[in-house]
């Protein structure tokens, strides 16, 4: 099952989450090593380039997840959730969205801030379409800062609710983003 149904996520959805939480974890760790590097280590530009690159990767996934949202039902909440279980998935799946977006553009703006774009791995470059505002580096990198620990934080967060809901609750929120359920009854 490729498409998401009224139960279940399909493998699109289910691979394009993993891929951006392994992906948000692997960056904030680098981001936390490449900030201790010093001058004379050889990590001290291929780090911050490596970081960039996979962070253009990650916008890239994100704009494609959320164009697959829009063009894909969205399963419906297992029958034992409450209505502040609902509030709150809701609420906490919006707030992710909304910190990996202020992590990307901001980690932008730090990068960009002399007027250089953004390396591709080589293959191509994302220009600098805003540079030169008055400290700029120095008021995205702390944002940048910031909104990648209160990323890291709820994500955290949200991976421990769909544990809570597997282990205590008993019900299908964990599996099905793991793979798709090939059952047509609602989850409970």
């Amino acid at each position: 099952m490729w498409r998401n149904s009224t139960s279940s996520y399909g493998w699109i959805s289910i691979a394009l989450h993993w891929i951006s939480a392994l992906t948000v974890f692997g960056l904030f760790g680098v981001g936390l090593w490449m900030v201790e590097l010093t001058y004379y280590s050889p990590w001290y530009q291929q780090a911050p380039a490596l970081h960039k690159a996979v962070g253009l990767l990650l916008a890239a996934t994100l704009v494609l997840r959320l164009l697959w949202r829009i063009v894909n039902p969205k399963p419906e909440a297992p029958r034992n959730h409450s209505i502040a279980e609902r509030l709150g998935a809701r609420l906490g799946h919006l707030a992710l969205y909304g910190l990996m977006l202020g992590v990307l553009i901001s980690g932008y703006l730090i990068s960009t801030a002399d007027g250089r774009g953004i390396s591709l791995f080589g293959l191509l470059e994302v220009p600098a379409l805003v540079s030169g505002l008055p400290e700029q580096a120095e008021i995205a990198g702390e944002i940048h800062f910031y909104l990648a620990w209160t990323l890291v934080l709820l994500a955290g967060l949200h991976g421990l609710a769909a544990i809570k809901h597997h282990l205590i609750d008993k019900d299908t929120t964990l599996r099905r983003m793991i793979a798709p359920l090939h059952s047509n009854r609602s989850t409970s």
